[in-house]
């Protein structure tokens, strides 16, 4: 099957030499083509260049995109989106003034959610989960990445990471799976931290290697979580089985676990809302790349990522929502890519590279998405007649997009 889209009035991050991730001052920089074409053959981008310059070509559909603006889906390197029901209740009580860390010690937060998760059926929770990835991908991300961290039991966890198994079988994007049993320690464990830690290492990881269900580990690197020893611990463990670090990290304070995720070699560290010099300096030259999770700054009305003093010293920023149904009940990276320009001085370029090129390496996928590439999954975006591509942050509540690509294939 081949598709011909012509017309395009802007076709965004066009690369044509191979490139893993955009860093520092060059995230900037975002290179387009103003009245183009792209060829998709099957599900690979086959050919892209400009209208006056296009040969004859052979095609089965064609696309009129003119004043439309294409560019790669979304890449959303981290979510929770398998949850059983939600925390409606929680945003009502910090509304009237009770804190995270409040109402995670009434029993909220995430264990409200391990409680909801470990009572519904795997059927139930694969049902609902569906749904929010559907809508996410209608809102135009084209890889996601899903932690599992709201089972807290073995068997909690194995039901999740098995949803998530399910949904790669049944939709054809990209998905990562993220392994998360320290999220938070189970009442149960709560004066016992290093028998929780034994059951992750001991009971959890074999089986979630056995069954092939995880392809990354995470842990809530946090004060009153899991501490740097504890997460260096969870890290030792996942290389073991083949899982690199992608880790929860100075959401609310720095206690030094930034140094000790990149040596760990972490392919990622997420959120990032509180960073020093200290943690900017550990980031430098290494291979870990920050996440920043505005809408859930947003949504629980706590700092921003300083993601332009980031920049600044050459770092390279990836954009997620951080869904989840507690502090960011939105999978609209649309949102995200917005709340980046309006609340962090992210410029439409910056935040656009950190949504797609910067996504994509952030789940391990930047070889074949994330950029519009001859070989490169043709997993695209089609907007609406547009003005510019300043308009998706610009016009941050209208819904843009006209058409999604996955696989080659237009999604109905």
């Amino acid at each position: 099957m081949r598709i011909l889209l012509t017309n395009i009035n802007q076709l965004l991050q066009v690369r044509t030499s191979p490139i893993e991730k955009v860093s520092g001052t060059d995230m900037a920089n975002l290179p387009l083509l103003e009245n183009a074409y792209l060829l998709i053959e099957n599900d690979l981008i086959a050919d892209f260049g400009l209208m006056d310059e296009i040969p004859e070509i052979n095609f089965d559909q064609k696309i009129n995109c003119e004043g439309r603006v294409v560019l790669p889906s979304w890449c959303d390197s981290h979510t929770h989106i398998v949850y059983a029901g939600s925390r409606e209740k929680e945003f009502v009580d910090r509304i009237n003034g009770l804190s995270y860390e409040e109402i995670a010690n009434r029993g909220g937060g995430i264990l409200n959610s391990a409680k909801k998760l470990n009572e519904t059926s795997e059927e139930e929770i694969f049902n609902q989960s569906k749904k929010r990835l559907e809508e996410v991908i209608s809102l135009g991300t084209g890889a996601i990445e899903i932690k599992s961290g709201y089972g807290l039991s073995v068997e909690g966890e194995l039901k999740m990471l098995r949803v998530i198994k399910r949904l790669k079988e049944n939709y054809t994007l990209p998905i990562k799976a993220t392994f998360l049993g320290a999220h938070a320690f189970p009442t149960e464990f709560k004066e016992n931290h290093q028998g929780y830690i034994d059951l992750i290492v001991n009971e959890m990881l074999p089986k979630i290697a056995a069954e092939n269900l995880a392809d990354y580990i995470d842990a809530f690197l946090e004060t009153g979580y899991f501490s740097v020893g504890e997460t260096q611990q969870i890290m030792e463990a996942g290389k073991k089985h083949g899982l690199r670090a992608k880790i929860h990290v100075n959401q609310f304070t720095a206690i030094n676990g930034i140094k000790a995720c990149v040596d760990y070699d972490a392919l990622s560290v997420d959120h990032l809302e509180i960073v020093t010099d200290e943690d900017i300096e550990a980031l430098k030259n290494s291979n870990t790349i920050a996440v920043a999770l505005p809408s859930c700054s947003f949504f629980i009305s706590i700092p921003y990522t300083p993601a332009r003093k980031m920049m600044n010293a050459g770092l390279p920023i990836a954009l997620a929502t951080d869904f989840n149904p507690g502090t960011t009940p939105s999978g609209n990276m649309n949102i995200v890519v917005a709340t980046a320009c309006i609340k962090m001085k992210m410029t439409p370029e910056e935040a656009i590279n950190a949504a797609t090129i910067n996504g994509a390496y952030a789940m391990g996928i930047s070889a074949t998405h994330g950029s519009i590439s001859i070989g490169k999954k043709a997993n695209l975006i089609i907007t609406k007649p547009i003005s510019s591509y300043y308009q998706i942050p610009y016009a941050f509540g209208s819904n843009l997009i006209e058409d999604v690509i996955l696989d080659g294939k237009i999604m109905q």
